[in-house]
C-alpha cells in the first residue's frame, strides 16, 4: 500500500563517514579500570578504578584534603544525622587523630544521635511506631540532658557544640565513649559546632527547653564556624555530607560574612557526599563559594556507610 503521508523518509546515500581514528574518544583503554589482584590491598584497589566519571572527582578530594593537612589548613565536615546514623563515628574520631579534621560542624540531628549513642549507646527510634500516640520525642534523658548542657554552656559563654562535649565528658558510659563522636573530639580540643532551627530537634520539645539559650547558643557556634571557614583560604576544604538543607545554607552564610569583614577567602575545596545530590548543597556548597574565586567543588554520590570508609582509607593508604 502506498504510503498517505506527503513527506517521505530521507535517503542516506550522500551521509558523509570519518575514520574513526580521526574522530577520537574521550573513552580509551587507557582510562579502564584494572582487575582487583589478591592481596594488592587498598592502595591496589584505588590504582585499579577506571579514570572516569566520579572517579578523578574522588581522588580530587582525597588530593585536596591532603594538601590541606600537610599546609595546615582548615579541613572542616559538616555532617547530618545520617552520617551518625550510619555508624561512622568511629571512623571519623580516627581521622581526627590522623590530622584529618579540624572541626566538625553537625545540625541537631547528629548531635542528638550522636549524645544518644554516648549515653546510651543506641539511638534512632521507631518514628512510625511511638507517633501515633505522641511519644516520638519524648526521651528524658536526651531532652534533659542536651538542655541543661545548653543552659550552662551560656552561662559559661561557650557554644553548644563546646557545651554538649563537657556534659557528655560526664555523663557518657565508658563502654559508649568511643563511639560517642563528640566526646571525642571534645577530650581532643578538636571544635564541634551545632546550628539548629527550633522545632526541628527533639529536645525542643522537652518541658527544660530554653528557647533563649537554644538561640543563644548556636548563634555562638555559627560565629565561631565563621572563624574555622575563615581559616579555609588557601587551600581549606569543606566537606558537606548528608545534609541537604540547613547546613549548606550555614556555610554559605558563613563565606560571605568572612567575605564582608575583609578576611581573604578563596582557592579552597567543597565536596558534597550523598546519596541523592540536592539542590542546596550542589549551589551553596559546591557552586556558589567559588563563583570569581579560584577553588574547586566536587559532587560524590553513594551511601554514606560506604563512600566515608572508603575516603578514610584512601587518606590513610596515601598520607605520607
Amino acid at each position: 500500500m502506498a504510503s498517505k503521508y506527503s513527506p517521505q523518509p530521507l535517503s542516506f546515500d550522500n551521509l558523509r563517514t570519518i575514520p574513526i581514528a580521526d574522530r577520537g574518544g574521550k573513552v580509551t583503554t587507557a582510562h579502564m579500570a584494572k582487575p582487583y589482584e589478591k592481596g594488592s590491598g587498598m592502595t591496589g584497589f584505588l590504582q585499579g578504578l577506571p579514570d572516569l566519571l566520579a572517579v578523578p572527582h574522588f581522588h580530587g578530594v582525597v588530593d585536596a584534603i591532603l594538601h590541606a593537612r600537610a599546609n595546615n589548613r582548615a579541613i572542616l565536615w559538616g555532617m547530618g544525622g545520617h552520617v551518625i546514623k550510619c555508624g561512622l563515628a568511629p571512623v571519623l574520631a580516627d581521622l581526627m587523630r590522623r590530622g584529618f579534621v579540624t572541626g566538625f560542624v553537625m545540625n541537631g540531628a547528629a548531635t542528638i544521635h550522636d549524645f544518644e549513642i554516648g549515653i546510651a549507646g543506641q539511638s534512632s527510634e521507631d518514628v512510625e511506631a511511638v507517633l501515633p500516640d505522641g511519644r516520638f520525642g519524648s526521651a528524658e534523658e536526651t531532652g534533659r540532658e542536651m538542655n541543661e548542657a545548653i543552659r550552662e554552656g551560656v552561662t559559661q559563654g561557650i557554644g553548644m557544640g563546646e557545651a554538649i562535649g563537657a556534659r557528655l565528658d560526664r555523663v557518657a558510659r565508658p563502654e559508649f565513649a568511643p563511639y560517642c563522636l563528640q566526646v571525642q573530639a571534645w577530650r581532643a580540643s578538636v571544635p564541634v559546632t551545632v546550628h539548629v532551627a527550633v522545632g526541628t530537634d527533639t529536645p525542643h520539645t522537652h518541658p527544660a527547653a530554653d528557647g533563649a539559650a537554644i538561640g543563644a547558643a548556636t548563634h555562638h557556634d555559627f560565629r565561631l564556624f565563621c572563624d574555622l571557614v575563615r581559616g579555609m583560604h588557601d587551600g581549606g576544604v569543606y566537606l558537606n555530607v548528608g545534609s541537604a538543607v540547613l547546613l549548606p545554607e550555614v556555610f554559605l552564610k558563613a563565606v560571605s560574612v568572612v567575605r564582608n569583614l575583609g578576611y581573604p577567602l578563596g582557592r579552597f575545596t567543597t565536596a558534597n557526599f550523598d546519596f541523592l545530590q540536592h539542590y542546596r548543597p550542589k549551589m551553596n556548597v559546591v557552586e556558589r563559594p567559588h563563583a570569581k574565586k579560584e577553588g574547586k567543588g566536587y559532587s560524590i554520590t553513594g551511601h554514606h556507610e560506604l563512600m566515608i570508609p572508603l575516603l578514610a582509607a584512601a587518606l590513610i593508604e596515601r598520607a605520607p
